[in-house]
């Protein structure tokens, strides 16, 4: 385990108050899932981590199989948190919109920390029947249908389509980083940016 693991609080630094055992071991299970794998991390060390053990896991979590399904589930709320975020902050404006999503892929992209997609490294994992994988394939579609409907509001001319080439360039990529790509995943923003400079859209 690492130090940085084993020196896990189990209070926050803002008030002292203690971390509920859940959200301890969501936070643990959450980065140990995405460094190593779902696979390669048991229960035994999650709890270890999460400085509390394993009969106090499977009070919250009956399996390590709906561990990982709540693992999905709170990746998943986190990426549709963002659209919200966006549709908040930039209501009437969909062009700021559209840069701030920009922004934020770049952000994903050059960070040191990025070891691909977590839903689709773990989606890789499970079994094509496992239910975590319903929340992975759920959460896709619409992360796809959000782009749709930026794209439209955008005033592009096929925003469907667009939502398909900008969302295997963003996807592809981040698998490119997960398999050692890092360098040519760094050039999707210039190619995301220049295929949304030329895609034909109506003036505005």
């Amino acid at each position: 385990m690492s130090k940085a693991l084993a020196e896990t609080p189990s209070k926050s630094d803002a008030d002292s108050t203690p971390i509920p055992p859940r959200e301890r071991i969501l936070t643990v299970a959450r980065e140990l899932f995405y460094r190593h794998g779902v696979h390669a991390v048991g229960v035994e060390l999650i709890a270890e981590a999460a400085q509390t053990n394993k009969m106090t896991l499977y009070r919250h979590f009956k399996s390590k199989d709906e561990l990982v399904v709540a693992y999905a589930r709170g990746l998943a709320e986190d990426g549709d948190a963002l659209w919200k975020r966006l549709a908040t902050t930039f209501p009437d404006d969909p062009g700021k919109r559209l840069n701030a999503w920009v922004d934020h892929v770049e952000e994903i992209l050059t960070s040191s920390a990025e070891r691909g997609c977590a839903l689709a490294n773990a989606a890789v994992e499970l079994q094509a029947d496992h239910p975590a994988r319903t929340v992975i394939e759920d959460y896709k579609r619409r992360k796809r249908s959000h782009l749709v409907e930026l794209f439209r509001d955008s005033r592009y001319h096929n925003p469907e389509l667009l939502a398909d080439e900008v969302f295997l360039l963003f996807e592809g990529a981040r698998i490119s980083i997960q398999c050692g790509g890092r360098e040519p995943a760094l050039r999707v923003v210039e190619m995301l940016r220049d295929l949304l400079a030329r895609a034909p859209r109506d003036a505005t």
